[in-house]
């Protein structure tokens, strides 16, 4: 059975509405039993002064009759002991006769129990009669006759206090119920049906209500998880991409990598069949060396693609950027840009993957050669900070345009209409690897891109 938040909320606003009611309705019947009894007690009272009274006293007279009136607040009706009525309401005694009185037992000390509680009807009027016997013998008889409209009017006017306060009480507390619930319903049902419209995939923010409750917490909660779903969608995405990229490249790097080792294998026989000839042989070299830096780059892509743990190995930094700049150099004498590096005299040893580290120095000069452009100036240096091995490579280039600065390091993003935008991302993923970093900075004219590698202890236990 489905039972909706809205009747939920609703439940105990009607139970206190229920109890309202039930509270009311004791208040109005205990005020009208009041009003009921304050009358009956006033005509004890009045019953008990008129049997204190001397027995001489005018008992019949008309004008004690008003006065007991007064004081009672009802019609009197005296029964003498030869029977002759005598009354406030009519001095024929044929009327008086016509009144049809109920007999009473009651003893003369009765009072203290007097009720109105007989129902007399005169002239189309109907009284509350109750009676008493008084000491003036046993058959005198006296009688009293409350309206009945009159003590209607006083219950009613002491019911209508509580009725009216409870029934403004409960109808408010009814009408604020029901707004709470049907507005509480509706924010819920626009948190559920935002929820439905992110699972379809909309993962766009839903607004989110003034007031600042736990509903407002709710949906900021729902716009966070749609965030965070937007970006993983994203991520699922560029992970399919490269895994399709991955899966399409693989075959065609296997095959160039089969071709750039046959040619290098050939330029290798063709120099060592013909040695010493007086013919330049450093256009061969050259393409030699450019075949060796493809095949590294081919199997080096390859191996980004494996499952493993790194092949960790004591390697010279120093070294290692050497024999990078040293297969880079033919492309930038042909692209005439200045390449600078001079190798430091003091060694700084790390511990990491030599084929994958050898890519992030690529990668990296590679881009900063492309960067700075016919002309242009590549400057590397090698310095140690906080026992990190730091690699800076500055270039004389423009930097990085400003729309992909954000997201430089991301796979494809590259602003080069035949670039992939894969070496950055591939480079930052290696060193982080490695336990490092790569970050990139502008100063001034130059861009630089900065390589941290966490370097390791000597075998001799000579420090870093």
């Amino acid at each position: 059975m489905r039972w909706r938040v809205r009747y939920q909320l609703l439940l105990p606003w009607f139970t206190l509405l229920l109890g309202v009611v039930g509270i009311t309705t004791w208040n109005a019947v205990s005020s009208a039993r009041r009003v009921r009894g304050e009358r009956e007690q006033l005509v004890r009272d009045t019953v008990h002064w008129v049997s204190r009274l001397p027995e001489n006293y005018p008992l019949y007279d008309d004008k004690f009759l008003e006065l007991i009136k007064a004081l009672s607040g009802a019609e009197v009706v005296v029964v003498d002991q030869e029977g002759q009525r005598h009354s406030t309401l009519a001095s024929d005694p044929a009327q008086l006769a016509a009144i049809d009185l109920p007999e009473t037992e009651i003893e003369s000390d009765a009072w203290r129990t007097l009720a109105l509680n007989q129902d007399v009807s005169i002239a189309d009027r109907k009284y509350l009669c109750g009676g008493v016997r008084t000491t003036r013998g046993l058959s005198t008889r006296l009688y009293f006759l409350y309206p009945e409209s009159l003590l209607r009017n006083a219950e009613w006017e002491a019911v209508k206090p509580p009725l009216f306060l409870g029934g403004f009480a409960g109808l408010a507390s009814l009408i604020i119920a029901v707004a709470a619930g049907i507005h509480m319903g509706r924010r819920i049902e626009a948190v559920e049906k935002r929820t439905r419209q992110i699972a379809a995939g909309d993962f766009s923010p839903m607004p989110l209500p003034g007031r600042n409750d736990e509903l407002r917490d709710l949906g900021q909660a729902v716009n966070e998880m749609a965030q965070r779903l937007a970006a993983m969608a994203e991520t699922i995405q560029k992970t399919e991409r490269l895994r399709l990229l991955g899966q399409l490249s693989g075959g065609l790097a296997h095959q160039l990598r089969n071709s750039a080792a046959g040619a290098r294998l050939a330029v290798q026989l063709y120099l060592r069949e013909h040695p010493g000839q007086e013919v330049d042989n450093e256009p061969l070299e050259v393409a030699l060396r450019q075949l060796v830096l493809l095949e590294s780059h081919l199997k080096r892509f390859l191996d980004l693609g494996r499952d493993g743990a790194l092949r960790r190995e004591r390697l010279s930094m120093a070294a290692l950027l050497d024999d990078t700049i040293g297969l880079l150099q033919p492309q930038c004498r042909h692209m005439h840009v200045d390449l600078r590096w001079q190798k430091p005299a003091t060694e700084f040893w790390i511990e990491g993957d030599r084929g994958q580290l050898g890519q992030v120095l690529v990668n990296l000069l590679d881009n900063a050669i492309s960067a700075a452009g016919p002309g242009g100036r590549v400057e590397s240096t090698l310095q140690m900070e906080n026992a990190h091995c730091v690699v800076e490579i500055r270039d004389s280039g423009a930097g990085p345009p400003a729309e992909i600065v954000a997201r430089l390091f991301e796979p494809f993003a590259t602003s080069k209409p035949e670039g992939v935008g894969l070496g950055l991302a591939v480079a930052r993923q290696i060193a982080l690897a490695h336990g490092g970093d790569v970050t990139w900075k502008r100063e001034a004219t130059t861009t630089v891109f900065r390589l941290s590698i966490p370097t390791a202890i000597r075998d001799d236990g000579g420090g870093k």
